[in-house]
């Protein structure tokens, strides 16, 4: 392994905090980054990094070359792109994740205009109910709707959504509109567990607080699109996101339930990894997609 490579590999173990990390974002074995750094370190004949089963440090020395490499790194990558033309025509691959039914729903057709503006740069999509460790499994920017905790990611906002109860207007002409939370207790409900986990639907009071109140769903699904399909078949009551139902409320297949009790909204954000320098794919989709999701989001909160 050449030196430029060596010290590459070095200043992605310190950025990523372990061997592991380092490794997925390198796209090489956890074996040969740490052969990198011991090839490195036995180059110089001086400790960089201190291991413990818990956690890396790094050394005086490291701290002093850790600082000189990143920006070689930085300075180089960016003569590599100004000579190729990168930096106005980005290249490569770019992983992208989100929840099933907004990735389906909302970032799926951006994806596509995103490829027409941007031909060179191919993507994969993850559309999955889970929060994803961006380093661990490789992805370059996710799509988050929740508060965001502190952490090393870097975060755009692009907008909120709402959360609602929706019913179809048969349901409700049938059995009623409800009128407080405690009526939903009369009501046939249908549990996405997504947002109503364990039949428990949380609600904002009149004074503003938040309250809670447990249902008896007689219908539970861990897929969003199912609850809905079976909220317009006319079998009850569920939960939603703003977004999830925009068409359905437009053409008026769905209602809003109870709106004067619905949560604050929730806010998206789209997030990436902190490092040295922010590829040209990954700001090339960031600049691309957060005005569109503002605008799409935007439409889909309006009451």
């Amino acid at each position: 392994m050449d030196r430029f490579r060596e010290m590459e590999v070095f200043v992605a173990v310190v950025e990523a905090g372990s061997f592991v990390g380092a490794a997925t974002s390198l796209r090489m074995s956890p074996p040969a980054v740490t052969r990198a750094v011991a090839a490195l370190e036995d180059r110089l004949g001086v400790r960089l990094l201190t291991r413990t089963t818990r956690a890396l440090r790094l050394t005086e020395a490291g701290a002093r070359f850790v600082a000189s490499a990143s920006r070689l790194l930085v300075e180089t990558a960016a003569a590599e792109q100004d000579a190729a033309g990168e930096a106005g025509e980005p290249t490569g691959h770019l992983v992208l994740t989100a929840s099933s039914t907004f990735g389906r729903s909302v970032l799926a057709p951006l994806v596509a205009e995103f490829r027409d503006a941007h031909p060179r740069v191919t993507v994969s999509a993850r559309f999955l109910d889970r929060v994803v460790d961006l380093v661990e499994e490789g992805v370059d920017i996710a799509v988050r709707i929740a508060e965001l905790p502190d952490s090393s990611l870097v975060a755009r906002r692009v907008g909120e959504v709402r959360r609602l109860l929706v019913a179809s207007p048969a349901y409700l002409k049938a059995s009623g509109m409800p009128k407080t939370p405690t009526d939903l207790h009369g009501h046939a409900v249908i549990a996405f567990t997504g947002l109503m986990i364990g039949g428990v639907w949380r609600y904002r009071a009149a004074n503003g607080k938040m309250r809670a109140i447990a249902l008896d769903p007689g219908f539970e699904v861990n897929d969003a699109l199912a609850a809905l399909a079976a909220a317009e078949a006319g079998s009850g009551i569920a939960p939603a996101l703003s977004y999830m139902v925009a068409d359905a409320l437009a053409a008026g297949r769905l209602v809003p339930v109870l709106e004067d009790f619905s949560p604050a909204p929730v806010p998206v954000h789209l997030v990436h990894g902190q490092g040295r320098l922010v590829p040209p794919k990954v700001r090339a989709f960031m600049d691309f997609a957060a005005p569109r999701l503002a605008a799409t989001l935007v439409r889909y909160c309006s009451k």
